[in-house]
């Protein structure tokens, strides 16, 4: 599993949910209590910040391309 979208139970909010969250240094990621997942809020009132998801998801990627995060074959 790499991401998903989802919404908070509580606010009813989506976010992105990175599996391999701990690998990403980003401010706009929390770590909450998850110790290996990181998620990306997202305000339902405002445009979606593409510039900030596409980094992120990127960097993401670079993680299994580069052999950070090894692949189940």
């Amino acid at each position: 599993m790499f991401c998903y979208l989802w919404t908070d139970k509580k606010t009813n909010e989506p976010y992105i949910l990175m599996v391999e969250g701990k690998y990403l240094d980003y401010p706009e990621l929390e770590e909450g209590t998850r110790s290996r997942m990181k998620i990306f809020r997202i305000n339902p009132n405002k445009d979606l910040p593409l510039k900030t998801i596409e980094t992120i998801l990127q960097k993401a990627l670079d993680l299994y391309r580069n052999g950070t995060i090894k692949i189940k074959e």
